[in-house]
């Protein structure tokens, strides 16, 4: 087992402390009883209460909830479809193309992305608000979710599927029964990813936004440009806990199962 150098050890703790310190003390300040929020004045948690009583963050953040919602579902379906054609396809007319688009929003700036989806919108007719917003976000998530699917596919045995479509099964069937189940990690996780993306994405939905529709991080880039308030400390503060016990939840969930499956195998082992 390698052990930790004094070097190692510093550059380590300092990284650390470089992420987190900041977070530390947003923290401790969404506590603090002033409104300044550089000047402490004692213990509160006052600033909680103010934010729950604000409609404009409660309307901002279900509006991003719903986008990040139907979004992320709409790009998993799309990003599998895509991800699945990719995969199981072949050499068809026109893949590099295809498969240049769906790659494109990987690399391309998201400023270009979100003012090119402006000027689509604008050319359409279509009024600017949440449906705008949802389409820009499941055109820029999807790439995600499908290389996520496709790296599952590649080690995919496709005799599963063979012996499926042997048994009686349509393709439609043994995809169903048989692809979706096995692959259901990577699509949930690219479900996740996308879902993630929706919810801290700021430039894209900047552009396709319109004024019946404001999502978190623009209501929180608006209020920052006036000075920073109590108020978005403690809507920070509470984002950082669900992200950690969400994160937590995960960990437990994955060491249980390894357990499980370590005891399962120790089993079959003495069975034998």
């Amino acid at each position: 087992m390698m052990r930790l150098s004094w070097f190692n050890t510093v550059s380590l703790t300092l990284g650390f402390a470089f992420l987190y310190i900041p977070m530390v003390i947003l923290v401790i300040y969404s506590f603090n009883a002033s409104k300044l929020v550089t000047v402490w004045a004692g213990f509160s948690t006052q600033w909680y209460g103010e934010l729950l009583r604000d409609k404009s963050f409660l309307d901002a953040a279900w509006v991003t909830f719903k986008v990040a919602v139907f979004s992320s579902t709409m790009a998993t379906v799309l990003g599998t479809m895509a991800a699945y054609v990719l995969v199981r396809g072949g050499r068809f007319l026109g893949r590099t193309l295809f498969s240049g688009m769906i790659y494109a929003p990987l690399v391309m700036p998201e400023v270009i992305t979100g003012l090119s989806l402006l000027l689509l919108f604008i050319g359409i007719g279509l009024d600017r608000g949440v449906l705008t917003i949802v389409l820009a976000h499941t055109t820029f998530s999807m790439c995600y979710v499908s290389v996520v699917v496709s790296s599952r596919l590649v080690t995919f045995d496709q005799s599963l599927e063979e012996a499926a479509l042997d048994l009686g099964c349509s393709p439609a069937q043994a995809f169903r029964l048989v692809t979706l189940p096995i692959i259901a990690p990577a699509v949930i996780s690219g479900w996740l990813l996308a879902f993630t993306l929706s919810l801290d994405d700021l430039v894209i939905a900047s552009f396709t936004t319109g004024p019946s529709a404001t999502t978190l991080p623009i209501k929180i880039f608006s209020a920052v440009r006036l000075g920073v308030s109590p108020e978005i400390n403690a809507l920070s503060t509470i984002l950082i806990g669900i992200v950690t016990i969400g994160v937590i939840s995960a960990s437990l969930l994955s060491k249980r199962k390894v357990v499980r499956q370590r005891l399962d195998e120790q089993a079959a082992v003495r069975a034998q």
